[in-house]
């Protein structure tokens, strides 16, 4: 098998993931504002509102004002999550528990990284294979990969909300590959997801790997 040019990496499920689970963080977060709830239906509705909502894309958006859309986008699946299991109207001021939740997820007090990672990072960053990040997630995903200390494993980092298209699509394949000026054929998409990493790499003309990360 011919070595890649370039490996790019999901992020959330495949490179880290959240410490316990979304409804946990978003419950004890909730507790310090005096808003008690289920994490495990806190988790249900958490995934219900994410799977409801759109792609986090802004075509046609100035770089400048995608932070400002990223807060909204995900200001609403964090309100309808609240509302669906009855609890919204408990908070006092939701704008800035909000803010603080959202925040708190930029850093790496949420994540934890999968033991497998390091590991492979090292030995294909010794081997000189190019490496990047390619996903969905929003520009957070930077401080993230810092204070994980990932980042500097990463020459390339691609995400939909810059792009202004979201895996499966294979133009933020393409916006990736063009930052390593790879061929598709060159490079490989490893990722959790069978729909958006695995089938969307392959459409796009990589080599795919679906990591099958146990829940």
């Amino acid at each position: 098998m011919q070595r890649p040019k370039v490996i790019f990496f999901d992020a959330v499920g495949t490179l880290f993931g959240v410490k316990g689970s979304v409804g946990e963080v978003y419950g004890n977060m909730a507790q310090r504002f005096g808003v008690e709830v289920s994490p495990t239906t806190l988790n249900q509705s958490f995934f219900q509102s994410f799977k409801a909502a759109s792609p986090p894309i802004f075509p046609g958006v100035e770089p400048q004002k995608i932070s400002k859309y990223e807060f909204e986008w995900w200001q609403a699946i964090t309100l309808r999550t609240f509302q669906e299991v009855g609890v919204l109207n408990q908070f006092s001021d939701f704008s800035a528990f909000f803010t603080e939740l959202y925040q708190h997820f930029a850093t790496a007090d949420p994540w934890f990284i999968y033991p497998d990672v390091l590991p492979t990072l090292k030995r294909w960053h010794q081997l000189g294979i190019e490496l990047g990040v390619l996903s969905n997630f929003d520009s957070r995903l930077y401080s993230v990969l810092q204070a994980l200390d990932l980042a500097q494993f990463f020459t390339s980092v691609t995400i939909s909300t810059e792009v202004g298209a979201a895996k499966p699509d294979p133009q933020i394949f393409a916006v990736g590959l063009n930052k390593h000026n790879c061929p598709a054929q060159l490079a490989w998409h490893i990722g959790d997801s069978l729909k958006e990493d695995y089938q969307g790499a392959k459409a796009a003309g990589l080599r795919a790997v679906w990591l099958k990360r146990d829940e």
